[in-house]
């Protein structure tokens, strides 16, 4: 059986996936620290928390802006544009597949190819995970980071409540987003073709 292989993750992409997932994952271990911390005990020290997780918020926001500068001045930016089009025909396609089609060895109805590295399900939820998510995650964050710079109150509520609900929702959903996102790529051919991917750049997988 021949393997098709397509050269979909450049260096600088591969790079940015990293420091982005070993950025979150040291957020979401100090964030959770943070938020059930006590007098009497924390998963780890109060202070070794904030100054790990500031650190980790700036380079992850930094990145960020890599990866949207990157998709401005790359052909990378095609695999997150015209998501809209035909998109509930396509999700539902794309469900039907994932729930009982990809069981019964059926081809998958979005191939990868040069033009298209994602299927609509993943495009919609990178778009809202990168575009929505992300940003609204960095500017609650540098307000609670600098909470002498913003406005006493917003909405009537008070600006840190709201900055930090804020805060905790995004981040709840983003670490929602990230276990999905982990389960799908075991989806290849084999458990850990995908994540081969983001080592040597290519996609492959079964003609």
């Amino acid at each position: 059986m021949a393997t098709k292989r397509l050269y979909l993750y450049p260096v600088w992409i591969r790079l940015w996936h990293v420091i982005n997932a070993l950025m979150f994952i040291l957020l979401i271990v100090t964030g959770i620290s943070l938020h059930y911390a006590s007098a009497e005990s924390s998963l780890i020290p109060f202070r070794v928390s904030v100054g790990i997780h500031n650190v980790c918020a700036i380079i992850l926001t930094l990145n960020y802006g890599i990866f949207v500068i990157g998709n401005i001045i790359t052909n990378n930016g095609m695999y997150y544009a015209k998501w809209r089009k035909n998109l509930w025909q396509k999700l539902w396609k794309q469900f039907q597949f994932y729930a009982f089609g990809i069981f019964k060895g059926q081809p998958h109805p979005f191939p990868i190819t040069k033009k298209q590295k994602f299927n609509p399900l993943q495009k919609i939820s990178y778009v809202l995970a990168m575009y929505l998510g992300m940003p609204l995650l960095i500017i609650s964050g540098i307000a609670l980071m600098f909470p002498d710079k913003i406005s006493t109150s917003i909405f009537n509520i008070s600006s840190l409540v709201f900055y930090d609900t804020l805060h905790l929702i995004i981040g709840f959903v983003l670490s929602i987003f990230l276990l999905i996102h982990l389960y799908t790529c075991t989806l290849g051919d084999k458990p850990g073709t995908l994540f081969k991917s983001m080592i040597n750049g290519y996609h492959e997988e079964h003609e």
